[in-house]
């Protein structure tokens, strides 16, 4: 068992104390935020996820991942807006013969009656071996999995996405997209990489930034209008582990120097009131023009949904990167979940 801890006193560990936490005899038990992986789980899991696209493509293949974990259940607890993380990690499950449950409207449960979310959380989880969940409050899926490994019966949490901090998940599928995309031009180390658009409220690219601070010699390019640029916190980080980065306001002048573009639209959500209204967004989209800038190894990369930010005319482009992201996600998932639970193990050796 994990030894008791106060929660005020957990949220302050940090690095390897805090990964350790979310460990249990030395395999992963918990995915809660992007600073848990590094390179030699982050190549693993790429390698897993293409073993498993493998093993897929056949019938019998098929067969054999729907019996890897056809005695476990999940329950997918997503309290926030979702289509696309949902349905992927529902896929996910079923092609290892999961059995999932859901809760997506918090007005159907006791909450509406004064229940607290922990306890909800916990009771939920009594059904279950898995909980994937979804939440606009920052570290809620850090409470809930420090919650649960206080109790006689922790399961595995998984965060698909908590409010403007964390989306390890988002940034796993990335990880294999990038290494997918240039495995034949020397791998992720050594590339240039930007980061476009509202990148203090993005929670994708602050997960991203965080892991790929497990690659040699990667340069990022923060290129945000003045207000939404990565957050004091991220940028520490890098300079604690010694990551170049450069700030910018001129995607046109950026898009040349790169290996790879990473859009993403403006999270109005949270706005406080009309403050993204007063924001000119355009000088920070990507249209059919900008693919004559583009190197010609390069990809074009989006978490979705988007909005204008990439027009229509991209998609075409081979360059294009962000439906191919939606794929990886659902075979990333896959594999994130048989590693919990060790089935990573029969697959390899399949």
């Amino acid at each position: 068992m994990i030894r008791a801890i106060d929660w005020e006193a957990f949220k302050e560990l940090r690095g390897g104390e805090k990964r350790e936490y979310f460990m249990r005899d030395g395999n992963i038990f918990h995915v809660v935020m992007a600073q848990q992986f590094d390179r030699p789980f982050l190549d693993y899991i790429c390698d897993l996820t293409t073993k498993i696209r493998g093993i897929a493509k056949g019938n019998q293949g098929m067969l054999f991942l729907q019996s890897l974990l056809q005695t476990k259940r999940a329950m997918l607890y997503f309290v926030q807006p979702s289509t696309r993380t949902f349905l992927s990690f529902m896929s996910a499950c079923q092609i290892l013969g999961m059995r999932c449950s859901e809760v997506r409207d918090p007005t159907t449960s006791s909450e509406m009656k004064g229940e607290t979310q922990e306890d909800t959380v916990r009771t939920f989880s009594s059904y279950v071996d898995l909980t994937i969940m979804r939440h606009v409050q920052e570290r809620f899926a850090e409470k809930m999995a420090w919650l649960l490994n206080q109790t006689g019966r922790p399961v595995s949490v998984i965060n698909a996405g908590s409010g403007k901090d964390q989306h390890p998940t988002q940034a796993l599928l990335d990880i294999y997209t990038l290494h997918r995309s240039f495995e034949n031009y020397g791998g992720i180390d050594g590339k240039a990489i930007a980061m476009i658009g509202d990148l203090l409220r993005g929670r994708t690219v602050r997960s991203l930034t965080y892991l790929l601070k497990n690659y040699d010699g990667v340069k990022i390019y923060f290129v945000a209008p003045r207000g939404l640029q990565m957050g004091e916190d991220l940028k520490d980080y890098l300079r604690e582990n010694d990551v170049d980065f450069e700030e910018s306001e001129n995607l046109d002048e950026i898009i040349p120097l790169v290996d790879a573009l990473y859009m993403t639209r403006i999270q109005d959500e949270y706005d406080q009131g009309d403050e993204s209204k007063k924001i000119d967004y355009s000088k920070f989209h990507f249209t059919g023009d900008h693919l004559k800038l583009l190197k010609p190894n390069a990809i074009i990369m989006h978490p979705l949904p988007r909005r204008a930010e990439i027009r229509p005319e991209v998609d075409q482009d081979r360059r294009a990167m962000y439906w191919r992201q939606v794929r990886n996600g659902m075979w990333v998932r896959v594999a994130l979940i048989a590693k919990i639970f060790l089935a990573d193990r029969e697959i390899m050796n399949y």
